[in-house]
Order: C-alpha cells, then structure tokens, then sequence
C-alpha cells in the first residue's frame, strides 16, 4: 500500500510544463475553500460587517490576502522535504520538553482550545437544519450530525464528500456573489462612497474583538495552513518530486511541483477572498443598516436577512439549504485536518509510530469518533455559536505567531531552491508584519483591555 507520508523514488512523476497541464494537479487549496468557506465567512464576516459596517472592509482584505505568503512557505517546505507539519515544528530550534520542540506542545493547547470554536461550528449547522425541519429538536440534529460526520470518516468516502462539498460550497459562492449583484435593485445598494470607506484604515476600539476574531478565522487561518501540508502530502506534490539527491532532476521536479503548489494556492485564494468580500459587504449593507447584529442561536435567522432583502424572501430556504453544505463541509474538512494532525502531534511526541500506516489509519479513525462528540458538548455547555467561533478565531490569531516563527525558519535557515525574488520576500514580510501585529494586539487586548 503506497503512504503519501514516505517517500519513495518509485513514485516520483515529472511535473506538468503548461498551465492546463497544472490545472489538472489542483486540489489541496480547494480543500482548503471547502473548509474557510464555513464559519469565517458565513458567520464571522457577516457580524463584522453588521457591527462595523463598512468601515472594516480592509481588516477582511487584509486577512484573505496577508496570510498566503507564508502558507506558500509551508507549502514549499512540505513538498522540498516530505515532512509532515508536525516534524517541521520539530526540526525547529530552541527549548524541547522531553522528544518534542517546545511548539508542539503549544499548538496542542492551542488546538484543544479551537474545540469551542468547532462547537459553534456545528451547533450553527444543527440551527439550519432546526430551521429546516422545526418538529425536530435540535439536539437530535447535533446527534445526526456527530455520528454522520464521523461514518463518513470513518468509512473512507472522503473524496465522495470532497467533490459534493466543493459543488455545493461554488453553487453557495455563485448564490452570495448574486445576493451583492442584486443589492443594486433594493434600498440596500452599495454606492461608491460607502465601498471606498471600507478602504479607509478605520479601526474602531468597539469593534477590536470581532476584527480579530474574522482576521483569525478568515482567509486561511492558522489551522488551514497547518492543514494544507497533509493535503499537499496526500495530493502527491512530495511523493512525485522524490526524495531528496540534490540532482539536475530532483532540481527541476521540485521546481515544477512548487509551481504547481503556488497555482493551487493562489485559485484557492481569489475563490475564497471573492467570497469572503462578498459576505462582508452583504453584512455592511443590509445587516448592519437594520441594526441586527447576529448573536445567540438566532445568528441564522439573523444572516438569512442578507439574502431574503436582496434576491426576496423566496430564496430563504435555498439559502439555508446552501448553509448547511458550507457549514457541513467545513466540520468535514476539519474533522479530517483535526484527525491527521492529532495523529501526528502524537507521533511525533513518541506516543505512536505516525509512519505505521494501519495504526495511523486506526487512530484517524478512533479520532472521527471522538471529536464531533466533544464540539457538540462544547455547543450544549456555551450555546453561543457567534461567541465561540469568534473565540476560535482569536486563539487561532495568537497559533499564526507560532506558523510565522516556522515561516521564517524555512525562509532563512532552511534549504531554498533558489534564492527567492524581492517580490516574493516582500509578500511575505508584509504576511509577517500583520499576523505578528493582530495576533499581538488580541494577546494585549484579551489579558489587559
């Protein structure tokens, strides 16, 4: 049986050399969109635009734009060393606790934290389906829920569930980029004035908290870009480029697999910036305008306004259909990322052997049924699905200081193909500057403000 996580020189392939050739290797960054497409923006980006109105339009920009550069740099470090995230978190320098770089242990807490966020998650998907069919209770929902999600896993039709995830989440990305199109013929139009004072560097001390819990959540957040290194890994971005020899040929695989690489990642962000900008502006015009700002289990409800008061009160139930998907496919998506990084914190910790394959394949599966539980608990016992997923967010804002550190080891310490260009470390400095920034900012204003 082939392990995407060993290398192998019988596997190696020779990458494409025209832009449709590449097209046909996508594929990690839409796994990606299928997860981000979830609560950051159906949820997170709406209430910022409903509290904030126009005025945070750039924090979101910035998000969707400031954190590839280093996703690319992790991406890059995966396929040139066939390293889980895990190990390179290991390799870095500094303090180690016990078998482990003192990181590890940190993202461990860090992610055990996110299960409040994930709890929100899925207790804002039990809501549509609440909405849906009213006579069932909602905690049968959240129960349907868990146990569908963890079968799925479980039984193996993630590539079924990737492809129906992706439709649903581009027919959901066609429906809201219309829902703004459609503005245009309400009371609720967007004029030019109020689109370029998005643009303006407000930052509004009222609004601190929510900002730098979308900036954490949206885009590719902290867990995404962890996440991306399993699904570059299991594309085969490492596998077709070999092990490493140093060659001519090793050289130019690696070349051309990287390229391949920054296409999927750069699709992936004009997808779900296009989205994420659409929803912030849907919240902005007719949200924040009526002075509802999504909070409690009416946050549904309470989004659904941004769809029925530009395309009519017949789209609600389409629209809540199109929600449940987004929001089924990310809990997915997540699940999926959560088991293979567990899996690999605990190897690399020397509680298991990650590298046997049926033991891994095992605990993935043990994983997928033990996660949904504990986010239906974390729902039950806090019961605020805003609130939760923004509190993700803000702890996965403080987790990118963390990737960033890990960026900046690859860039300067570790192996380059070739020295990268001005344009590349400007982009990636400006990614450094404003995760270190928001994430700072969040600690001070969480422990002082």
């Amino acid at each position: 049986m082939h392990d995407p996580y060993v290398l192998s020189a019988e596997n190696i392939k020779e990458p494409p050399q025209t832009f449709a050739g590449r097209l046909k290797f996508l594929g990690p960054g839409f796994i990606l969109s299928a997860s981000i497409v979830g609560s950051g923006e159906l949820i997170a980006t709406s209430t910022l635009g409903a509290t904030a109105g126009f005025h945070a339009f750039w924090i979101i920009v910035i998000s969707c734009l400031a954190k590839v550069a280093v996703q690319l740099e992790f991406g890059k470090h995966t396929i040139l060393t066939g390293r889980t995230a895990m190990q390179c978190f290991n390799g870095l320098p500094g303090l180690r606790i016990g078998r482990s770089h003192w990181s590890i242990w940190v993202i461990l807490t860090l992610i055990l934290l996110k299960i409040i966020q994930l709890g929100g998650m899925i207790g804002s998907t039990a809501i549509v389906l609440n909405l849906l069919a009213p006579n069932i209770p909602l905690k049968l929902w959240l129960a349907v829920i868990s146990v569908s999600l963890s079968l799925l896993l479980f039984k193996g039709f993630y590539s079924v569930v990737e492809r129906s995830s992706l439709i649903m989440t581009v027919s959901f990305t066609v429906l809201t980029i219309g829902a703004v199109a459609a503005l245009a013929f309400t009371p609720y139009a967007i004029t030019l004035d109020q689109f370029l004072s998005g643009f303006a560097l407000h930052f509004s001390p009222e609004i601190v908290t929510v900002a730098i819990g979308a900036f954490g959540i949206t885009g590719v957040a902290s867990d995404e870009i962890i996440a991306y290194n399993y699904w570059c890994l299991e594309k085969g971005y490492a596998t077709y480029t070999g092990p490493r020899d140093d060659s001519a040929d090793w050289n130019r695989r690696a070349r051309g697999w990287v390229r391949v690489m920054y296409l999927d990642a750069i699709v992936a962000m004009i997808i779900y910036t296009s989205v994420t900008a659409a929803f912030y502006l849907l919240g902005a015009a007719v949200l924040h305008a009526r002075g509802v700002i999504p909070q409690g289990n009416e946050l549904i409800e309470a989004v659904a306004l941004i769809y029925t008061e530009s395309l009519g009160p017949g789209i609600r139930i389409a629209y809540l259909v199109g929600a449940f998907f987004v929001l089924y496919s990310s809990l997915f998506a997540s699940l999926a990322a959560w088991s293979r990084m567990y899996s690999d914190i605990f190897g690399q910790v020397g509680w298991i052997n990650f590298y046997d394959i049926s033991l891994r394949k095992r605990l993935i599966a043990i994983l997928a049924w033990v996660c949904p539980p504990l986010w239906v608990a974390a729902f039950l016992f806090v019961s605020l699905p805003v609130v939760m997923i923004l509190f993700g967010g803000i702890v996965g804002s403080i987790l990118l200081l963390i990737i960033v550190y890990a960026a900046l080891n690859f860039r300067y310490r570790q192996f380059q193909l070739e020295p990268p260009g001005v344009l590349y470390d400007s982009a990636l400095w400006f990614s450094i500057v404003s995760i270190c920034f928001v994430g700072l900012y969040g600690i001070w204003n969480v422990v002082f403000a």
